[in-house]
């Protein structure tokens, strides 16, 4: 990510808005090069969302309105996912509090695949796999559901999965 510029936060789109339910396109070779840019905006949301929330590992496109199939994760080192595919996933499920920038405040407890794979693009268009599990397997499915336009409120396990993140202390 370049360094001593501007950062360039864009606005998350937040839960109520129709965009996050649609499903992106995919990112052509073609297109590579001209979203750089849109990878250092993620970079900027996604630390600025840090900074105020104390919370934040990846973010997808779809999230700052932008209907393309990318994925920014940020856990040690950036790490660009361009058009991923979820191939191979457990059987074996768990349940987590699952939080999200488009809706800050609020948990919801889903139930997720403790591992999966992935096949992608990097930015030099080599395709790479990526087999996680636990808390890594669980964040890539939720950034990918929003490429599909699937968020966490619809994975809900029941109607008593929603809990204020200030409320956290209380669950389970």
């Amino acid at each position: 990510m370049k360094k001593g510029y501007d950062m360039a936060v864009k606005e998350v789109l937040l839960l109520g808005n129709l965009q996050l339910y649609e499903a992106s396109t995919p990112v052509g070779k073609e297109e590579v090069e001209h979203i750089r840019s849109l990878i250092d905006d993620l970079h900027d949301t996604l630390m600025d969302f840090r900074k105020k929330y104390s919370a934040g590992r990846a973010i997808a496109s779809p999230q700052i309105g932008v209907m393309k199939r990318l994925i920014y994760l940020h856990i040690d080192e950036p790490v660009v996912i361009i058009n991923p595919l979820m191939g191979w996933k457990s059987r074996e499920m768990m349940e987590v509090w699952d939080d999200c920038m488009c809706f800050p405040d609020l948990l919801v407890r889903v139930s997720r695949h403790r591992r999966c794979r992935i096949t992608y693009r990097d930015l030099d268009w080599k395709e790479t796999r990526m087999d996680l599990e636990g808390d890594l397997s669980e964040l890539i499915q939720h950034e990918y559901d929003h490429l599909e336009g699937i968020l966490a409120v619809s994975r809900a396990i029941d109607g008593k999965s929603f809990a204020l993140r200030s409320q956290r202390k209380f669950l389970p």
